[in-house]
């Protein structure tokens, strides 16, 4: 069949509604021509009468398949009569039987693993569960070609347990769906289609990448798909169709594209990345044009400190060249060397960022972290900026801390001019993490907005290139949030969630307009805050 694609249904739970689903797919051939095989996840037989009356129909040959069927084995007690045998054979006209465990490859190189049942927890295992072993023996018939790149799919009936990290939750108990073992399976056989069911959910989850950037060569992506129970009353998705090019036909080059909203690998979201530790050397060239002493003129004293790379007072610098920072093309409030920026907030100033309080504060010790120069958000960033921005992150972290807060960290990419990240410590009593993990998810899905949960250490730039509207959280656990902003956006989420009563409890905070202080009150504070702050600012040196 060379490249030609072949044209493939999958299909969930049948539970003996036979007749309901190849209706179905008579109707989905005669309006857009004849499919070249359906694979079917899940429990293929029923248990009841009415589905053994159907069954008889296809097995005596009364009734065809209207296409080649592949189905897996039971998944309970109940449907294990159906199959005389643990290895693979043709059960009645176009309905072929794949086994318990193994690999099918078809004429055109198309190359599909398999594995029946559920995880068994004990040896030896019944007749409709699989067992390490089994996995094993499929892993290495296939792994043990130097050649392996990966299966065009994977059919299971279990879930792969944690397969919605870094997506979207699916409707179902998160605590006890799926298989540990058919995740590893996944994360070994890195298939370009994984297909399951069982749960009576449907749920496509993104594509994901099954090597780490910068450190392994590009590899597929491979995407989930779990389809629901046929024919079930709420009209859930149980049927898919999708065109496939065999992996071996494939030019390599093709085959390795990534998809703009491709995610990490789930399966490996415990391991450490560690391109984030490369330390990139520090320019210690001044951002020249604002230099002001932050130990005077504020209402306080000199502290006996030098402020690394500021004015000594008399508008002499040890400095001659000045950095250049990019440059906005009209008033900035936020760009230091503005007229426009308030300077009585500013906390703390770095090489390539600074630190502001903000203003009408959420909560005190409230702050900004914003670029010295003009970046409209994180993923335009330079490598400098960013790795500073990482720095002062990690000093307010160690700050909230002695305080007893954890930090939160938010920014909006919509409807903003300069990039501000919004730092907010929340008391440790008053909420957990977990606690407020969930007020972005929930507050979210009230709004028909979808938070995906993305790796520790990925790159945003990786998920939104430049130009993307988006909302992004970062909790003091590492774990991050994103949405990617479709049409609209409430430009209050992210104070909005932290002010409400699960978790700060002051709903009436929530707009900034409504918190505003006086010029005085706002000097004070951020006097307070310079102090408090001044042991792990890594801007001031002895």
């Amino acid at each position: 069949m060379g490249d030609q694609p072949l044209r493939v249904l999958a299909c969930g739970d049948v539970e003996g509604r036979l007749n309901a689903l190849f209706s179905r797919v008579q109707a989905i051939q005669k309006k857009m021509g004849q499919f070249d095989m359906l694979l079917c996840v899940g429990e293929f037989f029923g248990v009841t009468p009415e589905a053994e009356a159907e069954w008889q129909l296809y097995k005596t040959g009364a009734k065809k398949a209207p296409v080649h069927t592949y189905i897996l084995g039971a998944a309970s007690q109940e449907t294990v009569r159906n199959f005389s045998t643990s290895d693979g054979c043709e059960l009645a006209e176009n309905i072929t039987y794949l086994g318990r465990r193994g690999v099918f490859t078809g004429a055109s190189g198309l190359q599909i693993a398999y594995v029946s049942g559920r995880e068994a927890l004990q040896e030896p295992a019944p007749a409709h569960f699989f067992t390490s072993k089994d996995l094993s023996a499929l892993v290495t018939s296939l792994t043990s070609n130097s050649k392996f790149r990966g299966v065009d799919i994977l059919l299971t009936s279990q879930w792969p347990r944690g397969v919605w990290q870094y997506a979207s939750t699916p409707e179902v108990n998160t605590k006890s769906c799926g298989s540990s073992s058919i995740s590893s399976l996944a994360d070994k056989l890195k298939p370009r289609y994984h297909f399951a069911a069982l749960e009576g959910a449907h749920y496509e989850r993104l594509p994901y990448r099954n090597h780490v950037v910068l450190q392994e060569n590009a590899q597929h992506v491979s995407r989930f798909i779990a389809l629901a129970t046929v024919n079930n009353p709420a009209k859930k998705k149980y049927l898919y169709a999708f065109n496939i090019v065999p992996m071996k036909n494939l030019d390599p080059a093709e085959l390795v594209k990534q998809p703009q909203d491709v995610t990490e690998n789930p399966y490996r979201h415990a391991a450490q990345d560690k391109t984030h530790a490369q330390k990139t050397a520090f320019s210690t060239e001044p951002a020249h044009q604002f230099f002001f002493d932050l130990s005077r003129n504020q209402g306080g004293a000199s502290r006996g400190r030098g402020r690394k790379r500021l004015s000594d007072g008399d508008g002499h610098h040890e400095h001659k060249q000045p950095r250049r920072h990019p440059q906005p093309t009209g008033p900035c409030w936020f760009c230091l060397a503005s007229p426009q920026v308030e300077k009585h907030l500013v906390v703390s100033i770095g090489t390539h960022c600074y630190l502001a309080l903000a203003k009408g504060a959420l909560v005190p010790r409230h702050v900004l972290i914003l670029p010295i120069g003009h970046y409209q958000s994180v993923v335009e960033v330079s490598s400098e900026v960013l790795e500073e921005m990482e720095k002062y992150k990690s000093a307010l972290r160690s700050f909230y801390k002695s305080k007893g807060e954890r930090c939160v960290l938010f920014e909006r990419n919509y409807k903003s001019q300069h990039l501000q990240l919004q730092v907010v410590p929340v008391p440790l009593d008053r909420c957990t993490t977990e606690d407020i993990k969930e007020a972005f998810t929930v507050q979210a899905q009230e709004q028909q907005m979808e938070l995906m949960e993305i790796p520790q250490h990925t790159d945003l730039k990786q998920i939104a290139p430049p130009g993307t509207p988006y909302f992004y959280v970062e909790l003091d656990s590492g774990e991050k949030l994103f949405y990617r902003i479709q049409k609209h956006f409430p430009l209050q989420f992210g104070r909005e969630v932290l002010a409400s009563e699960v978790v700060l409890n002051i709903p009436t905070r929530a707009d900034w307009r409504e918190c505003k202080q006086s010029r005085e009150e706002e000097e004070d504070d951020c006097k307070q805050l310079r102090d408090d702050f001044q042991p792990y600012d890594f801007a001031w040196e002895d």
